[in-house]
């Protein structure tokens, strides 16, 4: 039985022994922490400097590695080797066909090498305790380079960990406020997609609220089981597709084919050799299927959100900038309702 007097590690071994399946990211929910102290308290844990991108631009050395990122509902997980990484102020990328990430180095905070029975990886939190992004080893990778990188990153006087609850987000605008004649015309004016969440901050409107006050015909709203029935058509056509899974720090996609598909309790799941997605149907609240215009033609996505209006996981076909949008991927979407 845990209790608020024991130490935090006595009473997360306490919680594991009476709730051994429990994910250590709903332990600590559970138990009121983060899922950093959580981390922290382990024999065979290690804390590293943050230095993050000199960090991850050794990644490369380790070979093939398992890279996760998730939010609340959704996991993502990709295999592959770190290259092209690069830094542009706060903003990171890793661009190649395996492993593709969008980095907001301003919310990294904390990293840890955690060891867990057989399993080793390298875990990054936010300000906040929150994991932002995870790197495993695999059989694939090449342990020398991994323990010669933990070595190097070792840290021995660090300040304790602190965390802070996430800024609140502003309140949303009535929508009869929002000048809408002027949203849809800029809306309508869009050249690239990287353009639409810049264009939400101009007119201080939310992702949900946009969905709603979106031109005639450039946004719909679609049942729930969207997801399913994509991925479900993706895997049995072999349509390409993009899969982005994201938090406040990273953002990882998937581009190619998926192919075994399968329902496994609450979670509905992409299970392929190099790609992994768990989808909790369940936090589905909204579901949309969203027109986006371009220098290359009308882009469309299929986003799905939380019941607070947070992005779960956003589907788009396999594109290239200079691509127009796969004529498959839009048959594949419109079937959807």
């Amino acid at each position: 039985m845990t209790t608020l007097t024991q130490p935090l590690a006595e009473r997360y071994e306490a919680f594991k022994t009476e709730n051994p399946k429990t994910r250590i990211r709903d332990a600590a929910q559970q138990l009121g922490v983060s899922e950093a102290e959580l981390v922290a308290t382990g024999a065979l844990v290690h804390r590293l400097r943050p230095d993050f991108p000199e960090l991850l631009q050794d990644l490369q050395s380790l070979g093939s590695v398992m890279a996760l990122t998730r939010n609340d509902h959704a996991v993502h997980e990709r295999h592959g080797v770190y290259t092209n990484v690069s830094f542009e102020g706060p903003v990171g990328l890793v661009l190649n066909p395996d492993i593709d990430l969008r980095l907001f180095m301003m919310h990294w905070k904390y990293v840890f090498a955690v060891t867990e029975g057989d399993r080793q990886s390298l875990q990054f939190f936010d300000n906040s305790g929150e994991a932002i992004h995870k790197i495993y080893v695999t059989e694939h990778t090449d342990n020398a380079a991994y323990n010669a990188l933990v070595e190097k990153y070792a840290a021995t006087d660090l300040p304790e960990i602190s965390t802070e609850a996430p800024k609140a987000k502003p309140a949303e605008m009535p929508d009869a406020v929002v000048n809408k004649e002027a949203f849809q015309s800029d809306w309508l004016a869009l050249q690239d997609t990287h353009d639409f969440f810049p264009m939400l901050g101009k007119h201080r409107v939310s992702r949900m609220q946009a969905l709603r006050l979106a031109p005639d015909g450039y946004a719909r709203r679609i049942g729930n089981d969207a997801s399913r029935q994509l991925l479900a058509a993706a895997s049995g056509t072999e349509v390409p597709i993009m899969v982005f899974v994201g938090n406040r720090g990273c953002i990882q996609i998937h581009t190619g084919p998926v192919q075994k598909v399968m329902e496994a309790g609450p979670w509905y799941n992409v299970l392929d050799p190099h790609f992994n997605l768990h989808l909790r149907e369940s936090a589905i609240a909204q579901t949309w299927m969203v027109r986006k215009p371009s220098v290359d033609g009308i882009v469309t996505s299929v986003e799905v959100f939380d019941e607070a209006g947070e992005m779960i996981v956003q589907f788009f076909g396999q594109r290239k900038p200079g691509q127009p949008e796969r004529e498959d991927w839009r048959e594949l979407v419109g079937r959807l309702n």
